[in-house]
């Protein structure tokens, strides 16, 4: 069980952009590394837009499943993981992240925020916490 991929970002008007986001690729060729990241990127850019506010949804994309959480003031969140990784704990997970996100990142700055320009580093830190250590 794994999560690659943990992002926030922002249902804006007239498109979604990327506010910040964690990968875990370890466990991917060091060639592939980067097109694997921005795959994720894209994927989870897409999925919002397509995501009505206020829903929450898991999607399948090749062999990964997509969480998607798009709160009714536009913030949202997108896990990746793999099939096996459990639905609920992906929720909880992208709840908490939202609700600290929102209380240290002004509202203002969501909508012309993106990873260079907003501080918040504790995805990483949820990444690696969340990641299911296999024996």
């Amino acid at each position: 069980m794994r999560l690659y991929s943990l992002s926030v970002l922002y249902k804006g008007d007239p498109k979604v952009h990327l506010l910040k986001a964690a990968y875990d690729v370890s466990t991917f060729n060091f060639f592939q590394r980067s097109s694997v990241q921005e795959f994720m990127t894209f994927t989870s850019q897409l999925i919002v837009e397509r995501s009505a506010l206020g829903s929450r949804a898991s999607v399948k994309e090749q062999e990964y499943l997509c969480h998607v959480y798009v709160r009714n003031d536009g913030l949202a969140g997108v896990v990746i993981a793999d099939n096996e990784y459990p639905q609920r704990v992906c929720f909880t997970l992208l709840d908490k992240v939202l609700d600290e996100f929102s209380r240290q990142v002004s509202k203002m700055d969501w909508p012309s925020g993106s990873p260079a320009t907003i501080s918040y580093s504790a995805l990483d830190g949820y990444l690696s916490k969340y990641q299911v250590q296999t024996p």
